[in-house]
């Protein structure tokens, strides 16, 4: 007699073994012609310039990591806003709570920067620097 939780690992080990299956067989199916275009770092048809190692700046993570944080809360907000007239003034408070908590957080992120970029000055083209002299082509060579 197979329980509940034999049923859930039998279908687990079923779903595992049918995705090693379909692999195994897209691998002996698929076309295999590697070439010099495809064996570079990108398929756009322009070579790549430096090193792949660029650190980027640290604000991409943390404005990632903030909007996460607000998805999560609207996949909480969201069944609890479904349901709300059913759960009473407790479910109602302990809410208050968790969007408080998450303003906080909000309010802590923009008080230290975290949200605000560096922006560069932006650069504007003058009439002089666009005109080219006999000394800026003898610089050149």
């Amino acid at each position: 007699m197979v329980t509940e939780f034999g049923i859930i690992l039998l279908f687990l080990i079923i779903g595992a073994l049918f995705v090693g299956i379909s692999i195994f067989a897209a691998a002996l199916i698929r076309p295999h012609n590697p070439t010099p275009e495809k064996l570079t770092t990108y398929e756009s048809g322009e070579e790549p310039i430096g090193s792949p190692w660029v650190q980027f700046n640290i604000r991409f993570y943390i404005i990632a990591l903030a909007f996460l944080i607000f998805e999560v809360e609207l996949v909480f907000l969201f069944p609890w806003a479904v349901v709300f007239k059913t759960l009473g003034w407790y479910a109602f408070i302990a809410m208050v709570v968790f969007v408080l908590i998450l303003i906080l957080g909000l309010a802590y992120d923009w008080a230290k920067g975290y949200l605000e970029w560096d922006k560069p000055k932006p650069y504007i083209p003058r009439l002089k620097d666009l005109i080219i002299t006999r000394e800026d082509l003898k610089k050149q060579n």
